[in-house]
């Protein structure tokens, strides 16, 4: 088991709400890690948005998230989720990804029981598959595993399908079937968000989408509850939305940018975010 697979389990262990962001590249990743949050999640839809352009709906692949996962582990030090979709087709399918984002750096690996194509778990007209398929998927997942401790999370949509009720099942039974974290996908009111905690014994994930289906809930709340991550899966990708858009709009609107902490950040911090210093020290060692 590797260190940062020891941090990631720990950290679920003890149900304290840790607030995990999400990435979509390295230097997005840079910026958790140095913010000093303790896990990063590498996003599927992150990745989706800001690389091709494009909604959530199953256009990105395994070799795209792959990629990414490497570049970021590469980067950061601390523990990746590494959202893997529905793992790119069948049970054999799962079992090859599980491999590939495990050799690419991933702690923890995340899938869900959506029709391929998926979707956002936010959008409308998801369809889920048989809960008898995914647990297929799930168990090939975990004999997958080369290394004992990666984390195989299992996510459900099946709320907005069949009701909050069928998807505690289905988390039950994903549990049963190996899933060490378990994800129920777009509850839509606080008492679905206080009620799994008590009608689930695995560690859980609840998602906090700004704009979402779900109702936001403070951090300290869903500790108490006694859930183990708090995923902001996108809080910075939309953060660099809004911040592209207000400095491009000074730049249109006045023709010149001026270097203003609060609009962009500086030429040095640039440098210090991308380890300009220690690639620095590298080249005079090795001249």
């Amino acid at each position: 088991m590797s260190t940062t697979q020891q941090q990631l389990r720990s950290l679920i262990a003890q149900r304290r709400g840790v607030i995990v962001p999400g990435a979509f590249n390295a230097m997005s990743a840079r910026l958790v890690a140095d913010m000093g949050f303790e896990a990063i999640y590498v996003t599927g839809a992150g990745v989706t948005n800001m690389w091709f352009g494009l909604p959530d709906q199953g256009f990105m692949g395994l070799t795209d998230i792959a990629d990414h996962t490497a570049r970021i582990r590469d980067a950061v030090e601390v523990p990746l989720i590494v959202d893997a979709d529905t793992g790119f087709g069948n049970a054999l399918n799962t079992y090859h990804a599980i491999r590939t984002l495990e050799r690419a750096g991933a702690d923890c690996i995340q899938l869900e029981d959506q029709v391929s194509p998926k979707r956002c778990g936010h959008f409308n007209g998801k369809e889920v598959i048989e809960a008898s398929e995914m647990i297929g998927k799930i168990k090939a997942a975990c004999d997958a595993r080369r290394n004992e401790g990666t984390i195989i999370m299992a996510r459900t949509d099946a709320a907005a399908i069949h009701g909050f009720d069928a998807a505690v099942e289905r988390a039950q039974q994903y549990a049963e079937a190996g899933a060490d974290l378990l994800f129920v996908e777009a509850v839509t009111s606080a008492e679905h968000i206080a009620a799994l905690p008590q009608r689930l014994k695995t560690p859980q994930l609840m998602n906090m989408v700004i704009g979402g289906k779900t109702p936001i809930t403070s951090t300290e709340e869903l500790a108490k509850m006694g859930y183990g991550i708090v995923l902001y899966a996108n809080a910075a990708l939309q953060g660099a939305v809004a911040g592209m858009q207000r400095a491009l709009g000074v730049l249109k609107n006045e023709g010149h940018i001026q270097e203003d902490p609060n609009l962009v950040a500086s030429f040095a911090e640039r440098q210090r975010l991308v380890n300009k210093p220690i690639w620095d020290a590298l080249e005079k060692k090795y001249q």
